[in-house]
């Protein structure tokens, strides 16, 4: 399982995805920015808007009153947007941290990689020349 892993995060362009974190950030700050100035709409709704209505009142009255249950509806679609674009900006924060803190972390490793190579290389030559020497 752990190879599938593997081969699955070696087929991941790293170079283009760090190169389009800011823009997904900038984005997703842009869309709460957007969604967040606009504010909820202000429907007027009342606990007697959402109470269906007898069925003895004229049309205009179940238009009336279909019209702002609508509005009630839209003003909490409108509310769950802002949620949502506020909780895409906050995942776009941290994948770009995400994204650096792995940039950081494979500097490291190769940092490490290096230094693993140049010690194998120096008990190469030392085992070398014990060998020699006897």
């Amino acid at each position: 399982m752990a190879v599938a892993w593997l081969k699955v995060l070696k087929a991941v362009p790293w170079s283009e995805v760090i190169a389009a974190a800011p823009q997904v950030a900038n984005g997703a700050r842009k869309l709460w920015d957007t969604v967040g100035r606009k504010g909820a709409p202000q429907a007027g709704i009342d606990d007697a808007a959402m109470a269906p209505m007898p069925r003895g009142e004229d049309g205009m009255a179940l238009l009336a009153a279909h019209i702002e249950q609508q509005d009630a509806t839209i003003a909490q679609m409108h509310g769950q947007l802002r949620e949502a674009s506020k909780l895409i900006a906050e995942l776009a924060d941290q994948n770009a941290q995400l994204i650096a803190r792995m940039e950081a972390a494979r500097g490291r490793i190769q940092v490490v990689g290096l230094i693993a190579a140049g010690a194998g290389v120096l008990g190469f030559v030392s085992l070398a020349l014990v060998l020699a020497r006897t």
